[in-house]
């Protein structure tokens, strides 16, 4: 079969590797000029930034087996980062845990360690899918604009679709099947600024990474702890999704100068920073996650995957559930689920 991934983000990519190793031809569709989604590092002459997830677990069987193989490849390895929780400007120990672990040199090569060999075509996002023939053998047609082209084209015919979004582009998309949009659209993102900050100094802060409860923020990590990352002081500070969503039309310079007084209220550093950017992510997390593995119509051959999945583990949003995801759905299109 000839599949059409719309995504490139983990679950797309793991969806995309299964299949091709069933032997599939696969064509990876993907609006950004990078894969990964929030699976990425941003580098500069100060160093790397992880600016997106931060670390992943495993926790599942199929999942462990994976990052084996990722950890065989030098790609991914543990972090060891002192972890604890900020509570009223005390330093408490973080809750027990499984082992974190990150990709190396950088979040984002494990995005591009997936991605090799395969056919991903970046910067090209898909407007549409419509089905064909659908009263014989289905197929489908994906619409599909190049970044900077006036024009869009039609790709296809594909015997299948596999569409590897946040659930709220899912839902437009997938409208050809009112069943599956329907229930994607039960699903429900929500966006979080991030914040990149570096310093010509050390901040000695006694710890690599912390929860935190102010209001603004939910996370602060050291990224020069985590394993095989250059030297230097760089920072990141997660917001709470709650102020995200009150400052979704902040820019980003407003929501630079708001988080990063928060990030000196809670560490209690006023050190100057030579570096501070803010980014935000629009589908950072899963409010209302479905509690299945990917969605599929059997007839049509088309279906969705990604981190709006519970996959059988608790919550949603991670690494974890966005690959098993993808995984999931591979195996319903190729036939062996």
């Amino acid at each position: 079969m000839h599949i059409a991934i719309v995504g490139a983000g983990i679950a797309g990519l793991a969806c995309a590797r299964q299949l091709r190793a069933k032997g599939h031809a696969v064509t990876v569709f993907e609006k950004s000029p990078y894969v990964g989604g929030r699976i990425v590092t941003y580098e500069n002459e100060l160093g790397s930034f992880d600016y997106g997830a931060q670390f992943f677990t495993a926790l599942s069987d199929g999942f462990k087996r994976e990052v084996s193989t990722w950890r065989e490849a030098g790609v991914a390895a543990p972090w060891h980062g002192k972890l604890v929780r900020l509570e009223n400007g005390a330093i408490k120990p973080a809750r027990a845990s499984t082992q974190r672990f990150v990709a190396i040199p950088g979040m984002g090569e494990l995005s591009r360690f997936l991605a090799r060999d395969l056919d991903v075509r970046t910067g090209h996002g898909v407007r549409r899918i419509d089905v064909i023939n659908k009263s014989s053998k289905p197929q489908w047609m994906v619409t599909v604009q190049a970044d900077g082209a006036d024009e869009k084209t039609k790709e296809g015919p594909f015997d299948a679709v596999a569409v590897a979004t946040p659930a709220n582009h899912a839902v437009s998309l997938l409208k050809a099947v009112p069943t599956l949009s329907t229930k994607a659209e039960k699903a429900g993102h929500v966006a979080s600024w991030s914040l990149m900050l570096a310093f010509n100094q050390p901040l000695d802060l006694s710890y690599d990474g912390a929860w935190t409860d102010h209001p603004l923020l939910a996370w602060i990590a050291c990224d020069a702890s985590k394993p095989d990352r250059p030297e230097g002081e760089r920072w990141i500070a997660l917001a709470r999704v709650e102020w995200s969503t009150e400052h979704l039309k902040d820019t980003p310079a407003r929501a630079r100068d708001a988080l990063f007084k928060a990030f000196q209220e809670a560490t209690g550093k006023q050190t100057p920073p030579v570096h501070a950017v803010a980014r935000l992510w629009s589908y950072a997390q899963s409010t209302r996650p479905l509690t299945k593995s990917c969605l599929w119509d059997e007839k049509l051959k088309v279906g969705a995957c990604g981190d709006w999945f519970t996959t059988g583990l608790e919550g949603s949003g991670q690494i974890e559930h966005a690959f098993m995801s993808g995984l999931n759905l591979a195996k319903r299109i190729a036939g062996n689920d």
